[in-house]
């Protein structure tokens, strides 16, 4: 077995699905049985339970995963006091943003630690912020931006960086380019385009349904980014924090509909787990950078 089996075992330790895991490792889900399967000819136990419905450990596939755990952060370990220079805090950081916090959030803290950490490493995953925290849980990732959840996690730490209203946005030039009325006659009388999960959409059920609003959608999409692709289109208007806005490839071409204190404001900003474990370079790295998120000015943008 080498580092890369029991990288892609551990990544299935976590998510249990071989279509998911066979992804992030770039294998077929064939390549990736097999893979599977060579592990356990070496090992000589059964790893895994499967069927048609869902994927288990075993008891001797959770000892394989305690085991392939305990090697690649010893890898890490290694590799990093082989790379770093006179005993500098090096290592590879997991980060989880959607495209909107890499033009957004991420610059200023990036440029601090380049500056005080050269020898760190980013590993990038771009995705939905809703998607940030499960990241975070399951360790594919160190740090994410996401929006800071109404209610304290448990064991998630989260560092609020920007404070952002709720809108509704149309395309410059489009059919909803000029609306009027409330918001409550918004969302009753034009297509809506909204996020399938997160902080945004459960805030909106919430307020429809305490109003008894009906209101017609005619999409959910997974991120802000595809929400603004069928926004251009002229299918709708779509729901969006504001900073989505006023960063990136979104600041001309829409139009922005406040949606009022219907669906009020959420901070973006940081998460990551409050305890970090891991070979004594990883907790060096990632109290380096924990040091970094905690600090005053971490971010010197500050439109919403």
């Amino acid at each position: 077995m080498d580092f890369f089996e029991l990288e892609a075992f551990l990544t299935l330790s976590k998510t249990l699905h071989f279509a998911k895991t066979a992804q992030r490792v770039n294998l077929s889900p064939s390549a990736l049985s097999r893979l599977i399967s060579r592990l356990e000819d070496e090992t000589e136990q059964t790893l895994l339970e499967r069927n048609n419905r869902e994927v288990k450990l075993t008891f001797e596939g959770e000892i394989f995963a305690q085991f392939a755990k305990k090697c690649m952060e010893e890898k890490e370990d290694v590799f990093s006091r082989f790379k770093s220079k006179s005993n500098a805090i090096a290592g590879i950081l997991r980060v989880y943003a959607s495209v909107t916090a890499c033009y957004s959030i991420m610059p200023p803290f990036l440029s601090r630690l380049a500056e005080q950490y050269p020898d760190i490493q980013l590993n990038v995953e771009t995705g939905d912020p809703a998607g940030a925290i499960l990241a975070v849980k399951e360790g594919r990732a160190d740090i994410a931006v996401a929006a800071i959840p109404d209610s304290p996690l448990a064991e998630i730490d989260c560092i609020p960086v920007r404070r952002t209203p709720l809108v509704f946005a149309a395309s410059t030039g489009g059919p909803f380019e000029k609306v009027s009325g409330s918001p409550q006659d918004i969302v009753s009388s034009v297509p809506l385009i909204l996020p399938k999960a997160g902080i945004a959409r459960e805030r909106f059920d919430i307020w429809t349904e305490s109003r008894n609003v009906k209101p017609i959608i005619a999409a959910e999409t997974e991120g802000n980014e595809a929400i603004m692709a069928m926004v251009q289109l002229g299918l709708g208007i779509g729901l969006v924090p504001h900073i989505v806005l006023t960063n990136g490839p979104y600041e001309t071409g829409f139009t922005c509909h406040a949606a009022g204190n219907s669906l009020g404001y959420y901070e973006v900003g940081f998460i990551q787990k409050r305890i970090f474990s891991g070979s004594e370079s990883y907790k060096k790295m990632r109290q380096a950078v924990d040091k970094i998120l905690h600090s005053p000015g971490r971010s010197s943008n500050h439109k919403n």
